[in-house]
């Protein structure tokens, strides 16, 4: 058995990381964040705001006030990571080196390279408006420069499944469209016809109507009927019929907090 001694933090006011939708309370929480966030880290995360936090709720103001000096400066800002591991002794010597060679590795990526990196990790944090800015801002950036046509496939694939994740299927359908005139992908190919599955609405251009069999089609509509039935079997689904069986006031009041938390979940995605 070991035991993890902690520092004492008695945090009146939690510092709420909006990105990740969380509150941390302790410098190990904060240390967890940067450690496992790097490129959170590094997209401006540590702030006037989060500096104030570490001297005011923390209580370490030789940390905040070595930290201000730093960004007062105008040194490197990534270096202000490792000041914080470094005082707080959360992680290893060996760890945070780590970590150093992981955060070099970013650098190193070219312009183009690096903005995908951070958007593609928006994405899986299923923050997608960010995400989408970030893609949008490497075509928009690199639009006269020359960007392979595999990269930029992937760039707008990942801007059609982004606007897919908030239900936008007619951005989501352009943007797939213009992935596959980039790169001829099969699977590319299949979520356009997904999308006018979702929405009939959308319809399908002739060029993908040649394109696409009958045998596709139809494995395609299975693999789409599976998916939305295992989505029926979900947590929200789950909540929505438990919500609906419960008496008339209790389900009042369980539909706005559903609601509610729904309003949270999408704010956070734009």
């Amino acid at each position: 058995m070991s035991l993890i001694l902690c520092r004492y933090e008695p945090v009146k006011h939690p510092y709420f990381i909006e990105r990740l939708g969380i509150h941390i309370m302790s410098s190990q929480e904060l240390c967890y964040i940067l450690y496992n966030h790097p490129l959170l880290a590094m997209d401006g995360f540590i702030d006037q705001a989060l500096i104030q936090f570490i001297e005011e709720e923390l209580d370490m103001p030789f940390l905040s006030g070595k930290l201000s000096a730093w960004k007062k400066g105008g040194e490197d800002p990534d270096e202000m990571i490792f000041i914080i591991l470094q005082e707080c002794y959360y992680y290893t010597s060996r760890e945070v080196m780590k970590l150093r060679q992981k955060i070099g590795s970013y650098r190193k990526m070219n312009e183009a390279e690096f903005a995908k990196e951070t958007a593609d990790y928006y994405f899986r944090l299923k923050q997608y408006g960010a995400a989408i800015e970030c893609y949008e801002k490497i075509l928009d950036s690199w639009r006269i420069k020359s960007l392979s046509d595999e990269f930029t496939a992937k760039i707008w694939h990942n801007i059609g499944a982004s606007y897919a994740g908030i239900f936008w299927f007619g951005k989501a359908l352009a943007a797939y469209d213009m992935a596959y005139n980039f790169e001829k992908k099969p699977e590319t190919l299949k979520k356009i016809y997904q999308l006018t599955l979702l929405n009939p609405q959308l319809k399908l251009k002739e060029r993908y109507q040649a394109a696409i069999t009958e045998r596709q089609k139809r494995q395609w509509e299975q693999e789409l009927q599976r998916v939305m039935e295992d989505a029926g079997k979900g947590e929200a689904v789950r909540e929505i019929r438990e919500l609906f069986n419960k008496d008339p006031l209790k389900r009042t009041a369980g539909a706005e907090k559903l609601v509610t938390e729904w309003k949270r979940a999408y704010r956070k995605m734009l």
